[in-house]
């Protein structure tokens, strides 16, 4: 597997990670003694594959409700100020409240664009649990993915925000996504400044927004 980062300004996970974060999404099996944050994730995961079984739903006219739908579920687990302020770094603590709710709702277009075709589409792969750790208010859910003879380690890394596990960042084969777009981020602020980063998430999110 390829571990290398795509140029800056494309601002990709690796595909893999994309399909297998999806994958996770709506195939993991949970055993009975599971601790608090595996049994969040399946009731976030539970919900997914509700709607992505439902027939109704699966009808052409349906679609932009079912992925409304499901970009709901995903949101509610995901804490997306998180992400974004651990995946910009230091600079998050230079900006305005205006700017840190831009940045946000950008990155968050950013992910979910990635995995919301995916599990719309995802018909089914072997994922098994391993185990939980949880420390203070962090927790970090470890699982595995199965396809043909490969095992693939996916890890959810969550906090506790007033009682309630959120995930914060997805780790994909040592991959970690808030990582990988940290990197990403980094080289346009030295090469160029924010302003200039914002410009570039702000096309990404138009071109995904784009029927």
């Amino acid at each position: 597997m390829t571990r290398g980062r795509s140029s800056a300004g494309t601002f990709r996970w690796p595909a893999i990670a994309c399909v297998l974060m999806a994958m996770a999404f709506v195939a993991i099996p949970v055993p009975s003694e599971a601790g608090a944050a595996t049994t969040a994730m399946k009731a976030t995961i539970d919900e997914v594959l509700r709607i992505v079984r439902d027939k109704e739903l699966k009808q052409p006219a349906k679609s932009d409700a079912r992925r409304h739908m499901l970009e709901t579920v995903v949101a509610a687990r995901f804490d997306y100020t998180e992400m974004s302020r651990r995946a910009l770094g230091a600079p998050w603590n230079q900006l305005t409240d205006q700017q840190k709710h831009e940045f946000v709702d950008l990155f968050q277009t950013l992910l979910t664009n990635s995995y919301a075709d995916k599990i719309e589409t995802y018909s089914g792969e072997g994922v098994e649990y391993l185990n939980e750790r949880i420390e203070k208010e962090y927790a970090e859910v470890r699982t595995k993915v199965l396809s043909g003879k490969t095992e693939i380690p996916l890890d959810y890394r969550l906090i506790n925000r007033s009682d309630e596990w959120r995930v914060y960042d997805v780790v994909v084969d040592n991959i970690s996504l808030v990582n990988n777009y940290r990197g990403q981020f980094s080289k346009i602020l030295r090469a160029s400044s924010y302003e200039d980063l914002v410009n570039q998430l702000r096309k990404k999110s138009d071109k995904l927004k784009v029927p």
